[in-house]
């Protein structure tokens, strides 16, 4: 039996779920736009964005019904297999803590045409899960996944549970496992895992959450980055992940990785204050995508009057970067 797939290195985008502008009676919420998220997704994969992460917690996946899941993946994947990008990489996210829905959500994406199932670490109860506990839960979830995951570690939605290195250690080992996303700001836990001399890092591929730290870990062998700037500037992110792994690292390379990461690191800082309302809106007015009416309960509506504005000269520095790719 051949080992599972590995997800290439590169920029992955979490994409935002894009909603309906209104409910349309009798149903209490906006309708999932999949025609829009068709679309975002091809422009992101024209810009040279490895991959994508539906589903997500930018993705907005808890407040979704199974159906408009489902629906959301397969349209996505048909929608590429059209534009031309066939084959093209889908991690889709898995947001509970239930082990038997937790394997309902990965086989219903694996048939939508998912590659891999990015499985949120369960911290209903924080630290009160021992590592032990998720170390066994995992590896119940990976033995009878159908598509290979990845360990999604996001201490802000889950009761601030770390998952810690040994974990890790143990948890690369199992065959169906091929990766973690870490989505904090411990740099140390993301160069610890990414060259750990017990894990096969051939196997096991270490991505961040956030570009603020995409050069630092990818010139320690991470694999790249599950990134939210990213779906609003797709070619300045890609092109940093691109001379970050260039190997040898050149001294004009590196250079030229400082100067980006200055202006990537400066507008990730957008995201960090507004999250996903905040990329919405910014997709929206950067590329056209979406509206300004929001999407669901409780996160539907815009940004507050003026809080776009106060980043127009770090997104007009984006924007010249942009054009330059």
């Amino acid at each position: 039996m051949a080992a599972p797939t590995v997800p290439p290195d590169g920029v992955y985008v979490p994409a935002p779920t894009f909603f309906k502008d209104r409910p349309e009676p009798p149903a209490l919420q906006p309708a999932v736009d999949v025609d829009t998220q068709v679309a975002h997704s091809v422009h992101l994969a024209r810009s040279g964005v490895t991959g994508l992460v539906l589903l997500g917690s930018t993705g907005e996946a808890v407040h979704m019904s199974a159906p408009e899941r489902y629906d959301l993946v397969a349209g996505v994947r048909k929608g590429l297999d059209a534009a031309g990008f066939p084959g093209y990489p889908i991690m889709a996210g898995v947001l509970v803590n239930s082990i038997d829905e937790t394997l309902d959500w990965l086989r219903e994406s694996h048939k939508a045409g998912a590659q891999w199932g990015l499985v949120l670490a369960p911290g209903y109860f924080g630290a009160a899960a021992s590592q032990e506990n998720i170390v066994e839960w995992y590896t119940v979830v990976a033995d009878q996944s159908p598509i290979p995951i990845l360990i999604y570690n996001y201490p802000g939605v889950t009761n601030n549970l770390v998952v810690s290195i040994e974990s890790y250690e143990k948890l690369a080992a199992h065959p169906n496992i091929v990766g973690c996303k870490m989505s904090h700001g411990n740099v140390s836990h993301h160069i610890q895992v990414s060259l750990h001399p017990k894990i096969n890092h051939s196997q096991f591929r270490v991505f961040s959450g956030f570009g603020q730290q995409l050069g630092p870990i990818v010139v320690f062998d991470a694999g790249g980055v599950i990134d939210g700037l990213a779906a609003i500037f797709p070619r300045t992110v890609s092109r940093l992940f691109s001379l970050a792994s260039r190997r040898p690292l050149d001294e004009a390379t590196l250079q030229e990785v400082r100067r980006l990461q200055w202006k990537v690191s400066a507008a990730e800082e957008f995201i960090v204050k507004n999250g996903v309302l905040g990329i919405r809106e910014a997709i929206y007015r950067v590329l056209g995508f979406g509206h300004l009416a929001g999407g669901r309960l409780p996160l539907r509506g815009a940004m507050s009057a003026g809080a776009y504005e106060q980043w127009g000269e770090v997104f007009g520095q984006m924007l010249e970067e942009e054009k330059k790719q």
